[in-house]
């Protein structure tokens, strides 16, 4: 594989990203792999080292991988989305890795980067993304999902936090997010959200949050979205809503498994455009990055972005396109 970058955020996972990338820079070193590596120093550091291997490189396919958590990902994701010549790949080093999970890349980080090294171009899936507008009309993309409401705030929360470290330490990373789900509860107050999908309006009154996916899981491993892929071209939206604080506990509890559809209080559809407003601002995240607040309009791109992946994506990618 020629023309290979890492691009690695050592504070991820309080730091453990640190030890991941000596374990994959001695693999690199003993299969005499060629590559440049780049650590990140502040927030959007990401982004701009791909936009500037990307300037550098015009016209010369290369590969970009990011080793770290979701963040990173997003990070990368952005700084790549406009140089269509740059081909992106990740390695969890971070504590939630949703990524890896919703385009079924190994979790064992030298796992994913021995199936990197001996990928060819049958392994390079163009995936879906989402553009997000706000109303200063700034736009971001994201590739995992964005919410908006009680989902938002808890992630905002937890990534300011100094207890997501402490639960990091402790290995009980994914628990972070039902700590501040319990902290938050009760002191929430639900509202009015304005969905226009597609052109067509829907409003939810007393609504906790709107999810709007492109893979199944986020927050750690919870499967928001259980029919969501990044191979067909549409969002999937979840909304929940006229929930009452303890019924919503019972339905957090199921969504790790994607039982919480069930429920009558959480609607699910599909669209390739989504504007949300409510009745007083919201926080929205992307990636399970804080983003700002509402109203915010979504697009779908699909195809987009070229991600090198394992054969099962591939293989879900060619279901899709029989479908259609």
């Amino acid at each position: 594989m020629n023309s290979i970058y890492f691009i690695i955020n050592p504070q991820a996972k309080n730091g453990y990203c640190q030890k991941v990338w000596r374990k994959l820079e001695s693999i690199l070193l003993e299969q005499q792999v060629s590559y440049l590596a780049f650590f990140t120093e502040y927030k959007g550091h990401a982004k701009e080292i791909v936009q500037t291997i990307g300037s550098k490189t015009e016209g010369k396919k290369v590969v970009i991988v990011a080793v770290g958590g979701d963040g990173t990902m997003h990070e990368v994701m952005n700084g790549a989305v406009s140089f269509p010549h740059i081909h992106i790949a990740f390695i969890p080093g971070g504590s939630g890795n949703d990524f890896s999970r919703g385009f079924h890349i190994p979790r064992k980080p030298t796992k994913a980067l021995m199936e990197l090294l001996h990928s060819d171009e049958d392994h390079t899936t163009l995936v879906d993304i989402g553009k997000i507008t706000n109303e200063e009309k700034k736009e971001l993309y994201f590739i995992n999902n964005i919410g908006a409401g009680f989902d938002a705030l808890i992630a905002k929360e937890v990534n300011k936090s100094k207890m997501k470290r402490i639960f990091n330490r402790l290995s009980l990373g994914k628990f972070v997010y039902v700590y501040f789900l319990l902290k938050n509860l009760f002191f929430y107050k639900p509202t009015n959200i304005t969905l226009k999908v597609d052109g067509v309006d829907r409003t939810y009154r007393s609504a906790w949050f709107v999810a709007v996916s492109n893979q199944p899981f986020y927050g750690g491993g919870m499967k928001i979205s259980p029919h969501a892929s990044p191979v067909d071209g549409i969002l999937n939206i979840t909304i929940v809503h006229q929930l009452s604080k303890i019924k919503l506990l019972f339905v957090f509890i199921t969504v790790f498994w994607g039982g919480h559809t069930r429920f009558k209080e959480v609607a699910s559809f599909t669209g390739r455009s989504v504007h949300i407003s409510s009745n007083r601002p919201l926080c929205v995240h992307a990636d399970g990055e804080d983003i700002g607040t509402t109203p915010v309009t979504i697009t779908a791109y699909q195809k987009h972005l070229p991600v090198l992946l394992n054969n099962i994506m591939n293989e879900e990618e060619g279901k899709t396109n029989e479908s259609y």
